[in-house]
């Protein structure tokens, strides 16, 4: 068995054996298969796709390419959540907390930015001094001492998935149901979670562009989730327009702060009280979802879920003064205003095309090498369906080059979409699988 053999077999659109993918995985993990061979083969699975048991396979050679976590420790019941990417998307951060608050364990691993979409860790690290890259065993000590901890995949744990996961972003291989749905579910079979709440985004600046894509990928992890014995609910959520107001990783940590004070955009709100609503009755807390959903409201309400994002962030050797003051947070050199030109009804924010902007400020990574500046982003002022009047801001461009910033702010004049013609706000929860 060679790699070159199975390259071509994929190539041809042929189907791989359970041997030929645990050959590829082994050999990748282990560095006897060099990026361009294994860049050869992801381009291939892209193009060709793969059947059920294909994916499954595959899943399940990355989950077990390292470390599998046992977290029966911490009951039962460990419910694990995750996102399929977007721009905006500050999830995680928000409703994690919140979570550990009411008294559910959270270990959780996150990802990194994947081409236009945002990434937790990256965010998370905007916090000076937040550490992601614990060891394992600090790790579980976190969780059992404070009830959460949030750090990046460990090199340990599917390390096929995160070399895989860093190439397909640097060879435009990120929209493909067979490769999102095993790298998803890889992570969170090592990760130890015993039940999975998944968030599917959709639309123009997600992964998947329409519904029955998302649905597809939906039942695909599902699917997986049942082999693997791990009870799966997907909740897809709308992605055509940024989540919130900022994209960009330290302008996400302000809204994120502000939101767990009790300022949350409805959007953002709708989706973290969905998400959770089903994390709770997963973690056998609450089978009433409208209950639950109440409970979460008291917990942001009381202050004790900012107080548990505080407790995060300390433990894991960040500044909390810049939780309890985000003005600390460096600004960017330049922040430029977009102004309407005309007075309606916002009809359009491509949360593509914002992605691509902010990435251009340096938000976002084109190379998996690339540094990220946490400064930089878009703040937007005024959603899908707000009215506008001639002259106001709809959002602020922060860049540290004066050029780049200016340009950004002409694309996004061109990317906000003015009507004349009242437009009806579009749902935040596109359906739940």
């Amino acid at each position: 068995m060679n790699i070159l053999d199975i390259i071509a077999k994929k190539r041809d659109g042929n189907e791989l054996s359970k041997e030929e993918i645990e050959f590829f995985i082994n050999g990748y993990t282990k560095e006897e298969i060099t990026d361009y061979q294994a860049a050869a083969l992801i381009m291939a699975i892209y193009i060709k796709g793969m059947s059920k048991e294909e994916i499954t396979n595959l899943t399940l050679a990355m989950a077990y390419s390292g470390d599998v976590l046992d977290l029966s420790k911490f009951g039962e019941n460990v419910v694990d959540k995750h996102s399929t990417g977007g721009v905006g998307d500050k999830v995680t951060i928000i409703l994690m907390p919140i979570i550990s608050a009411m008294g559910i364990p959270v270990a959780k691993m996150s990802g990194r930015g994947l081409g236009f979409t945002g990434g937790t860790v990256d965010k998370l690290e905007s916090i000076p001094g937040y550490k992601t890259n614990i060891s394992i065993d600090e790790f579980i000590k976190n969780v059992e001492n404070i009830g959460i901890s949030l750090i990046g995949q460990t090199l340990n744990l599917a390390p096929a998935d995160k070399k895989i996961y860093a190439l397909r972003d640097t060879i435009s291989c990120t929209e493909s149901i067979p490769l999102i749905a095993s790298s998803i579910m890889s992570k969170k079979i090592a990760a130890g979670a015993n039940k999975l709440v998944l968030d599917v985004t959709v639309g123009k600046g997600a992964f998947m562009k329409n519904k029955e894509d998302a649905v597809l990928l939906s039942k695909t992890m599902k699917e997986i989730g049942k082999l693997a014995n791990k009870e799966t609910v997907c909740v897809i959520t709308n992605m055509n327009e940024p989540l919130g107001k900022a994209v960009g990783n330290s302008l996400e940590i302000i809204e994120v702060v502000e939101a767990l004070k009790g300022n949350m955009q409805e959007d953002v709100k709708e989706i973290i009280l969905e998400l959770g609503a089903y994390i709770i009755k997963l973690a056998g807390k609450g089978n009433d979802l409208e209950e639950n959903k109440i409970n979460m409201m008291k917990t942001i309400e009381n202050g004790k879920a900012l107080e548990k994002l505080k407790e995060l962030v300390k433990t894991q050797g960040g500044d909390v003064r810049y939780i309890e003051n985000t003005n600390l947070f460096e600004k960017a050199k330049y922040i430029l205003p977009v102004i309407a030109t005309k007075s309606g009804y916002v009809k359009e924010i491509n949360a593509l095309e914002i992605g691509k902007i902010s990435q251009s400020l340096g938000a976002g990574r084109l190379k998996k090498e690339d540094k990220i500046n946490n400064k930089v982003g878009i703040v937007l002022e005024k959603k899908t369906s707000n009215y506008v009047k001639q002259g106001e801001i709809l959002a602020y461009a922060h860049g540290d080059d004066e050029i780049k910033t200016k340009n950004a702010v002409k694309e996004l004049e061109n990317v906000i979409k003015i009507s004349e013609e009242n437009v009806e706000k579009q749902a935040s929860i596109i359906d739940i699988i």
